[in-house]
């Protein structure tokens, strides 16, 4: 993501229109001027960007040295490296061809919560290269390439070494369907290594890790996304600076960013790992494959955002561990959760509806109530989705989701084992050297005596619980719904409809089709 930072950056400054294939002096004023839109004409006036012609392309260089000059001494940030530059040529349908060398090394510290910290970096043979439509304001093609970096920071309690070697990077883009950009981005680095020393005295801590894997790769991809929006808020931002002018100008904030949303549609990436391994005092944790992934939608009525953790070939030091638990330790997970039914859109539009500038707060503590009270009144879910946690002797799937917030949630929860039998007979020989194991055994016998048993031998619970305080596993009621504040509910027949909804829609209506709510887990 690094080494796309600087293409990405060049999009931000090639979002005015191309104008003309003649590359000359005006040309370069006229790049100037509209550049400035975005950043401002202090950061042309103090040198913070400039833009020349350098043969049959404009140069546009981006000096972060002027840039921490402008800072205030307070907090000040000492910088050493050399300008980014980036080539830029006008193509005769609109688009502009972008290069830039981002080969680098350098410095930077600056005075953050733990004291001094400085950060010395390397880049190698860094180079990129796409073409870039001011009219999407994305690139639709690029690539870049380097053949290593190092990075290496301290503070006074930590100190970290990273390095990586050769890692190519591609990105493309087109024009959505409902408007926006749909984008793909694709990632890959090989010897990724970092070391992390931990030191502080003051806690007792002093503890060095290291992070390690011969390949990382990231992929991601969105859909919708509102590019073109964003920038005008950029625009709009640089032009407002002073508060006074802000809050004149509300009005128009208000219509921009009416105009950005859903922001997007969706966006999702994931972040891969081949033979993770983390070393430590206490030995290796590793896995060999390592993956996690994000993905949400965006500003919209039902939302869902989801999140999942997947390794194989787990493995931990097994010295950390009592000897009965390693038979039990999984070597496979399969986590995904998230969220459902989230209704982000009426809340967004509105606050900005809502909000005053020349209030403050802008937004009322009580508006900020019934914009919480009206996103809960929507019904947004917590989801557990289809996860698998397994070794070579058990497997355990569960999903489930929760609709409610409060002391007394209203949730599902299916869970599948297999292999129990052999997680019993581990538990039993571990009692036998071990007698403190011993009392997990009739525990897991009494969570066996409510399971179902599923045509291929898995064991299942449909657990449900309600806002009345009800629970029920398969549906036979655990407990009851507690007693109504309000003396004139029968306590009996409410407990009795809870029962009957958990059965309508948990374990008796999977039961119907021979395969209970196992069937699914099936994914």
């Amino acid at each position: 993501m690094n080494r796309m930072l600087p293409i990405a950056f060049a999009g931000l400054l090639l979002s005015a229109p191309a104008f003309g294939q003649t590359v000359d002096s005006k040309g370069a004023k006229q790049l100037s001027d509209d550049l400035s839109r975005y950043v401002g004409k202090q950061a042309l006036d103090k040198g913070i960007l400039k833009v020349s012609v350098e043969g049959d392309a404009y140069k546009v260089a981006f000096d972060l040295k002027a840039l921490a000059a402008a800072v205030p001494e307070q907090g000040k940030v000492k910088l050493d490296f050399a300008p980014y530059a980036v080539l830029v040529k006008p193509r005769s349908d609109g688009t502009w061809d972008v290069s830039m060398d981002f080969s680098q090394s350098g410095s930077f510290e600056f005075n953050g919560p733990e004291g001094l910290q400085s950060t010395q970096f390397s880049i190698k043979d860094g180079k990129g290269s796409g073409v870039y439509d001011p009219n999407l304001a994305a690139f639709i093609s690029g690539s870049s390439s380097l053949a290593g970096m190092t990075m290496a920071s301290k503070d006074a309690k930590q100190q970290m070494e990273a390095s990586t070697g050769a890692g190519t990077a591609t990105v493309a883009a087109t024009k959505a369907a409902n408007g926006g950009v749909d984008f793909t981005m694709s990632q890959k680095v090989s010897n990724f290594a970092e070391a992390i020393k931990l030191n502080d005295p003051e806690n007792g801590l002093n503890f060095p890790v290291t992070i390690k894997s011969p390949e990382l790769s990231v992929e991601a991809s969105g859909r919708g996304v509102q590019t073109r929006p964003l920038l005008d808020l950029v625009a709009f931002a640089v032009a407002n600076e002073d508060e006074k002018t802000l809050k004149a100008n509300q009005a128009q904030l208000k219509s921009l960013l009416r105009a950005a949303l859903p922001v997007w549609e969706r966006i999702d990436g994931t972040y891969g790992f081949k033979d993770f391994a983390v070393d430590s005092p206490i030995g290796t944790f590793g896995a060999t494959q390592l993956s996690t992934a994000f993905g949400s939608d965006g500003v919209s009525q039902s939302g869902k955002v989801t999140y999942g953790i997947k390794a194989s070939g787990l493995t931990v030091p097994q010295q950390l561990l009592p000897s009965w638990s390693v038979a039990l330790l999984p070597t496979d997970i399969d986590l995904n959760f998230g969220g459902a039914n989230i209704d982000l859109d009426s809340m967004a539009k509105k606050a900005i509806e809502a909000f005053d500038l020349n209030q403050d707060p802008p937004l009322s503590a009580e508006f900020g109530d019934q914009l919480k009270a009206d996103f809960l009144a929507k019904a947004p879910k917590v989801v557990i989705g289809h996860s698998v946690v397994k070794n070579k002797d058990m497997e355990i799937a569960l999903e489930g989701e929760m609709t409610s917030f409060g002391q007394k949630p209203d949730a599902n929860l299916t869970v599948d084992v297999a292999g129990f039998d052999k997680i019993m007979a581990h538990l039993q020989e571990a009692a036998k050297a071990e007698p403190e194991v011993g009392q997990y055994v009739p525990v897991a016998l009494m969570v066996k005596g409510f399971a179902k048993t599923l045509p291929d031998g898995r064991l299942e619970w449909a657990v449900s619980t309600r806002a009345d305080g009800s629970v029920t596993v398969n549906g036979v009621m655990l407990k009851p719904a507690d007693p109504a504040v309000d003396d004139s509910v029968d306590d009996g027949d409410g407990a009795d409809d809870s029962s009957g909804g958990d059965n309508g829609d948990g374990a008796n209506s999977g039961g119907s089709d021979n395969g209970g709510a196992g069937a699914k887990l099936n994914p």
